[in-house]
């Protein structure tokens, strides 16, 4: 079994007996240890005794004087928004339920600690998976992806890794190929993640380079459809299958969820049967049919009924995905 994202927290928290995760002191404790946090050289007393006394007991409820005597304003607005965080957490019954809280109302958590929550989830989802092609897949739940689509192939890499190695070198053609979209994927030393070599991953899974395509038939993007499986068994206990689509050929389709904001219009505009601009369809990157193992789990309206998915760029290249969307929109039968 191998193990995986070791710096994403997920070592740091325990399991229920559901299989959920409970937060710990030490998870909380890696958060008082990121750098926006961590006292510097020139951090103020107070600021470095608030950091002890939370080192100490991250689960202590601080009062507001306590924040308006840190020195440094920038400091108190981080201190201010990592406690609300630690508040949620702790009122949780489990990282899970907090996570679908945060999207019971107005999001007011940053959205670097929601994709965290997502790695981590989804590290626990995927614990014990045997294919590295699921992980790497799943990193779109949590990590922006620039994308390619030269003559055809739609070509998936990290965004941050991209711009980040934009100015020379093998990651730098990849960076000016996927960024500029000028070069044909033919004359850059891609290494594209697939079958032959998938076993690369896991010597590589936290360095986020290597790139993966999402065509229709390909094994990452087969990959990706078992991830969605095992997320919404994880959050909702039921079970669905999930297939690769060329296209939607139902006319009269019943529901409908997409995985970002671009195709939840898109899909919503194409349901109501108004005139899609080609540009558009370009962004479209792969689409999906969901069904359910047991109609009697889907709404009574439209039990039997499949529910498509759509992923789709923004128009700069971006995937960004919402793995909630899987989630909060399924059609799920009322719980007794």
């Amino acid at each position: 079994m191998q193990d995986f994202w070791r710096n994403s927290g997920f070592h740091l928290l325990e399991r229920d007996g559901d299989g959920r995760l409970s937060v710990t002191d030490d998870f909380l404790r890696a958060y008082l240890m990121r750098p926006e946090i961590r006292p510097v050289e020139d951090s103020g007393a107070n600021e470095i005794a608030l950091h002890e006394a939370l080192l100490e007991d991250p689960r202590q409820d601080m009062n507001a004087q306590a924040l308006e005597l840190i020195e440094d304003a920038d400091s108190r607005d981080n201190y201010r928004v990592l406690l609300a965080f630690f508040e949620r957490l702790k009122r949780a019954a489990c990282l899970e339920s907090c996570y679908l809280q945060i999207f019971s109302g107005a999001v007011s958590v940053p959205p670097l600690f929601i994709d965290q929550l997502a790695q981590i989830i989804v590290r626990n989802v995927l614990d014990g998976c045997e294919d590295p092609l699921e992980p790497r897949a799943a990193e779109l739940f949590f990590r922006e992806q620039k994308v390619n689509t030269e003559d055809g192939v739609v070509m998936l890499a990290d965004l941050e890794t991209v711009e980040a190695h934009a100015s020379g070198g093998s990651l730098g053609n990849l960076g000016r190929l996927i960024v500029e979209a000028q070069a044909p994927l033919a004359s850059v030393n891609l290494e594209v993640l697939d079958t032959e070599n998938a076993s690369e991953y896991w010597q590589r899974d936290q360095r986020h380079d290597l790139v993966i395509s999402m065509n229709f038939g390909r094994a990452a993007n087969k990959a990706f459809c078992r991830v969605i499986e095992k997320w919404i068994r994880h959050f909702h206990g039921v079970t669905v299958s999930v297939q690769p689509l060329r296209a939607i050929e139902d006319r009269s389709w019943a529901w409908h969820i997409g995985l970002d904001a671009e195709s939840t219009v898109l899909l919503n505009d194409l349901w109501r049967g108004e005139e899609i601009e080609q540009g558009r369809f370009r962004r479209l990157l792969a689409l999906f049919r969901l069904d359910f193992e047991e109609p009697a789990a889907m709404r009574a309206d439209i039990a039997g009924k499949p529910v498509y998915l759509a992923l789709s760029t923004d128009e700069n290249g971006v995937v960004r995905m919402k793995p909630q969307n899987l989630l909060l929109n399924l059609p799920l039968a009322p719980r007794a």
